[in-house]
């Protein structure tokens, strides 16, 4: 019985807070037909919540529980092992305490640290594993891990310390008490971990209006930096902004060096016009500016309509970059947001002036690095889009109006005492244009190479009148007359042959 292990995952769901679809349990009973097919249907709907709600479908428990081959590493081991080695060649730091499941990542670990002489100051260490999207060469990242560090920027959160090897990376960090402005909106506590902090807030409130107008320029001029020095980032999420007095600063440089996959990727992956890292950003920076407006991330994307907004410059921003016709024609740029009315009036303070000094050989590896990550990203978007067209088709063909009209269709033919194979019940007639066209219109596809015709795209010949054929042959049958034909001259070589 599938139903005990499915219990016992979904108790380790407790954390969030969230009331989940769970089918009851029957002691009595429970093997009759009835009941297990009522069951099943149940845990299917259970999943189904699981594997669409963003936060749950990429946390650990899930993906264990539904492929253990593929996570069956042990990572926070392995992340102690590499710690434990870098703590032998820098004495001077000390872990204080694993800080457990405080991130989304699978393959990120983070730990509070302390320095032996300053055990007042606390820092985070945070260890990642190299992703699908790591395209430097070791030297290069190790390279640009490194140059991490010697960034100024006042909307940048400082790095302490940054090490690469071939296999991963590891990152200091002062600790913050404030924590991210994710943890502002929902109210939460950095140390805690993930599930319970995001996953059901108690109180929903978005931010102030000036508050959404202040960080929301800071985020958008740091974004602006990166994009002039070419530096990748595409990994903009509300727990990646770290607060600093009224200031927001960007976490998480090091995620596109390492090739890490972004938190929205799942949505982005999903409209093939966001396909640079620029668009990305800007993407992400939509998501985050309807977190800050109303305290929780969209229902869904795209955004058909927006609730109210302390301001309608909010939503102009927001229409410009959620709603199903900003997705299909691309994103603004960072540049075009800055001019809009909800930030162009923002007066910057700070006069920290930036540095970030990128040697021209790292800026060209860099540059190759962002269109091999771009290029796998329009791959994948391209395969989502075919599946995408594929399963809309095999729905359409196993839609109820259409079985109907292939019945209606096979008993004509049956009744009619012939079937032609294009007609024949064992081969149905593919689906009309006109059913085809109540199908919501998908984003254009890319050009085909040339092949054979699909049968889902053609339109079986019209049938000719069987009856008026019949009478046809009757006719010339009756009205035969021998002196018609022509005459003909044959040779006969079927007599035998005498040599």
């Amino acid at each position: 019985d599938f139903f005990p292990e499915v219990s016992n995952f979904s108790s380790l769901f407790k954390i969030s807070t969230l009331s989940l679809p769970l089918p009851p349990k029957k002691l009595i009973g429970n093997m009759e037909r009835e009941f297990i097919a009522e069951r099943q249907k149940g845990l299917q709907a259970y999943l189904d919540v699981i594997t669409t709600h963003h936060i749950l479908s990429n946390c650990e428990l899930v993906k264990k529980f539904l492929d253990p081959n593929s996570y069956s590493v042990n990572y926070t081991e392995i992340a102690l092992q590499h710690v434990s080695m870098f703590f032998r060649s820098e004495p001077k730091w000390e872990v204080a305490e694993p800080l457990k499941d405080i991130g989304w990542r699978i393959r990120k670990k983070y730990f509070l640290m302390k320095i032996k002489n300053q055990p007042k100051e606390r820092l985070v260490l945070s260890w990642a594993d190299l992703g699908p999207d790591k395209y430097l060469s070791d030297r290069d990242l190790q390279y640009a891990v490194k140059l991490l560090s010697s960034c100024s920027h006042p909307y940048i959160y400082k790095i302490t310390f940054a090490t690469a090897n071939e296999s991963s990376a590891l990152v200091i960090r002062p600790f913050s008490e404030k924590g991210t402005l994710k943890d502002l909106i929902y109210k939460a506590k950095p140390k805690d971990p993930f599930l319970k902090k995001y996953c059901n807030p108690k109180k929903i409130q978005g931010l102030e209006l000036q508050q959404i107008k202040t960080y929301g320029r800071q985020i958008l001029e740091v974004l602006k930096f990166l994009h002039e020095k070419g530096f990748p980032y595409g990994h903009l999420h509300s727990a990646n902004v770290m607060l600093d007095g009224d200031t927001c600063k960007l976490l998480d440089l090091e995620n596109s060096l390492l090739g890490l996959p972004s938190f929205y990727r799942s949505y982005f992956s999903q409209f093939r016009k966001i396909n640079t890292l620029e668009g990305v950003d800007v993407h992400c920076f939509g998501h985050l500016l309807y977190e800050m407006t109303y305290g929780r991330p969209p229902d869904t994307i795209p955004v058909e309509s927006f609730p109210p907004a302390p301001s309608v410059f909010v939503v102009s921003v927001l229409e410009s970059i959620l709603t199903c016709e900003a997705l299909k024609n691309g994103m603004p740029t960072v540049s075009r947001l800055l001019q809009m009315p909800l930030f162009s009036d923002v007066l910057l303070t700070n006069s920290e002036k930036p540095q970030f000094k990128i040697p021209t050989k790292l800026k060209e590896a860099l540059k190759i690095s962002k269109e091999c990550i771009e290029k796998r990203l329009t791959e994948e978007q391209k395969l989502i889009h075919q599946h995408r067209r594929l399963t809309r088709a095999q729905s359409h063909h196993g839609s109820e109006e259409e079985k109907k009209k292939r019945k209606i269709l096979a008993r004509k033919v049956t009744g009619s005492g012939a079937s032609s194979p294009l007609t024949s019940p064992s081969s149905p007639t593919p689906p009309s244009t006109a059913g085809a066209s109540s199908i919501p219109p998908a984003p254009p596809p890319p050009p085909l190479p040339p092949a054979a015709p699909s049968p889902s795209t053609e339109v079986p010949p019209a049938r000719p009148d069987i009856s008026a054929g019949r009478g046809a042959l009757l006719s010339s049958i009756q009205n035969f007359q021998k002196g018609t034909l022509k005459k003909t001259q044959t040779c006969d070589y079927s007599a035998p042959r005498i040599s």
